[in-house]
This record gives structure tokens, sequence and C-alpha cells, in this order.
């Protein structure tokens, strides 16, 4: 506990506005009421979600009521915050097929005995035309258009959409509605939690603290999201998880270890030193991140099990023991098998991965998407470094 206290405006935090010194006086005085927000944009939770999510939940074990916000009302009008161009619009049937299964998913991080829940839609969509003017009249529209990814559609000559400078307002009267001191969120939230600040000052009267934790990359370096595919779900299988890690590029190791474990800082001071001094192989520092990370999400005994599957398969060149096997006529072309097996959601994807030299039979890799698999048992196709089939 003393280290929580010691960590939980420290660690994993990138700035605390206006003061570091103001929250910490304040959490001293009283139990503080905090939020964070997350719309529902897509059906799987991340390790960039966890990082909020995790610091939310250690405000919760220190005492403080914590409460998950699942933006139903903002995510109808779609946050433009890191979007060069305009999202586009979402459906309520969308929103609930996102939601099903998000609840079991933060349930590995958040205890929900200390954790409320609760849907903005539920008073963003009761609003009426008074009270939207009511809202608006605090904030100034030359403010709204000075967000940097508005600045630049507008020098590019692109669209802002009239509907976009609305959604800070939106999630900046979640804090009024809330009547919070604190809201947690990503560096990318900054505009609109500070407009959520300027709200509650003048519709509340009072202050309201803004905590941004970073943003993690993805496996390649590059910004985290679904469609790069640079991502380690929550729901990924352990095997699927600590592969995807096996893959993290270097450099972010030390990263992944401070945002996403709970491992010591002292002790990953100490694995930085020795990457740096060559005195262990980033390799060996990745895998021990990998059964830390799948461990917390799975169980050790899955991720000590899925370590020894990739060592078997990716360091001794076995095959998986649980591969996929699928049965495919004599004069099936590898497209047809790729999309059959689940391995391409499509023809075009299916003769872009191989052209790519993504795919392989046998262990030779195959560029003629025309090319005819000949029906025979054991044949094994493989995708990348991780995914295999095997005709049977």
């Amino acid at each position: 506990m003393r280290q929580l206290k010691e960590e939980v405006l420290s660690r994993q935090v990138a700035e605390i506005l206006p003061t570091k010194k103001g929250l910490e006086s304040l959490m001293k005085k009283r139990r503080i009421r905090l939020y964070l927000g997350i719309d529902p944009t897509g059906s799987n939770l991340h390790l960039g979600h966890t990082v909020p999510l995790r610091k939310i939940q250690q405000f919760a074990d220190l005492g403080h009521e914590v409460i998950l916000i699942i933006g139903t009302g903002t995510v109808l009008t779609g946050d433009p915050s890191q979007n060069a161009r305009g999202r586009n619009r979402i459906t309520e049937k969308e929103i609930a097929k996102n939601m099903k299964t998000w609840k079991k998913q933060a349930s590995k991080i958040l205890d929900f005995s200390k954790v409320k829940i609760k849907k903005n839609g539920d008073w963003l969509k009761k609003l009426r035309l008074p009270e939207i003017i009511e809202i608006a009249s605090n904030i100034s529209a030359t403010q709204l258009f000075k967000r940097d990814m508005f600045q630049e559609r507008i020098k590019r000559g692109d669209t802002v959409w009239t509907h976009e400078t609305l959604y800070p307002l939106l999630q900046g009267y979640d804090s009024v509605y809330l009547d919070v001191d604190l809201e947690v969120g990503g560096t990318d939230q900054v505009f609109n939690m500070l407009i959520g600040r300027q709200l509650q000052q003048k519709m509340n009267k009072r202050e309201k603290f803004v905590l941004t934790v970073p943003m993690i990359m993805g496996l390649d370096g590059k910004t985290m999201s679904k469609t790069s595919q640079n991502t380690v779900n929550l729901t990924d299988s352990p095997k699927e998880m600590f592969g995807k890690i096996m893959s993290l590029r270097d450099e972010l190791i030390i990263e992944y270890f401070t945002m996403c474990t709970d491992v010591p800082l002292k002790e990953i001071q100490v694995m930085e030193k020795d990457i740096k001094t060559k005195k262990i192989s980033p390799r060996d520092i990745k895998a021990k991140l990998a059964i830390t990370i799948v461990g917390m999400y799975h169980t050790k005994t899955a991720a000590k099990k899925a370590g020894k599957e990739f060592i078997s398969v990716f360091q001794e060149r076995n095959l998986p023991k649980d591969i996929q096997k699928i049965k495919v006529s004599a004069s099936a072309t590898l497209p047809v098998i790729l999309i059959k097996a689940k391995l391409a959601s499509s023809k075009s994807e299916a003769r872009r991965l191989i052209s790519q030299g993504g795919v392989k039979i046998n262990g030779e890799v195959v560029k003629d998407g025309k090319s005819t698999v000949k029906f025979k048992k054991g044949v094994v196709i493989q995708v990348g470094k991780r995914r295999f089939v095997q005709i049977s």
C-alpha cells in the first residue's frame, strides 16, 4: 500500500494539471471522486487501454470513489482527437456490439466492487436544447477551433465538421454532471479534459484536476491501433499474447515494463542497465515481459506453457501442438484455403499476404497467389510468424 501511495501520482503519469501538489493536498484531506471515460469504438480492449484502467484501479484501492464511463453518448459524435480526418459515424447497433464483452475484459483489471460503471448516454441523450446552449455558452468557438488537428485540417483545406466541435463540450459535461474532482485519460485527451475542467469551474464553481497517462506505442513502434494490427488485445489467447510481445521492438521493452506491469521500478532500472551494457539479451528480458503480462491476464501456468510453446515453435522450429487442421479439395487455391482457415478475411487480403512473402507452405515462401496446393495430408501452411494450419 505504501508503494501504491507513492506511485499513484508518479508512475504511469505524464502530467497533472493544474498542479500535482494541489491534487496531493486534496487527497490527504478527503476521499475524491474521479472518472475515466472510454468510447466503445471497438470490441477489444488492448494493452494501451490498460494503462488508464490500471491507474483508476490504483485510486480505487486507496479508497477513492472511481467511475468508469462508457461513452455511449459521446461516441455518437466521435472523438476527433488524433484524427487527421473526421471519424466515421457509429450506429447504436455497433455500440451495443462493441460493449458486449467490455465488462468481462475490463474485469481483468478493475475490481467492480470498488469501481462503478456509468454510461454517459444516460444523461447526454436527455439534454434539451436550452441545456446544450447553456453548456456551449461557457466555451468560445475560437477556443474549440484552436485544436491542433482542426488547425492542421484547415491548413490542408479539409473539413472540420460542426458535430466534431461539440465532442469536447459533451465529454466536458460528464465532469459537471458527475461533479468530479479528477479526470484520468490519455495524453491525447488533454484538450477535452481541460474543457471539462473549465465547465466544472464555471458551472459547478469548483476545481477539477486532470491526470494524463502516456500512450504506449504499438508492437512495431508506431501508434497503437486496431487497423495497424500492432496491438496486444486482452482477448488474445496466452499463446497469441506471448508471441505478440516477443515481436515487440527492443527499444519498447522498458516502456512496457513500466507502463503495463507492477514490476518494481528499481528492478526495471536494473534490467535497463543490463540491456545497455549487453549483460543480458533483450530477447531474454522480452521473454520475462511476455511471461509477466500473460500471467496478469491469464494465469502464471498459462504463461509458462505459452513460453515453452514459443521456444518449441520459433527457436526449435517444431510445429505448434494445437495446430489448426482443415480439409480442402485437391484443386483448392491458396487464397481460398487461407480464407477457409480464417488466416485471411478476403481474397484480396490473401493475395496481398502472398505477394508480400508472408505465406509459407511446408516452410517454403510462396509468392504465386494462383498456386494450387494439392491435397495431401500433413501439408502445413504458415502465415506470418505465429499462424499455422495443417491439411488433414
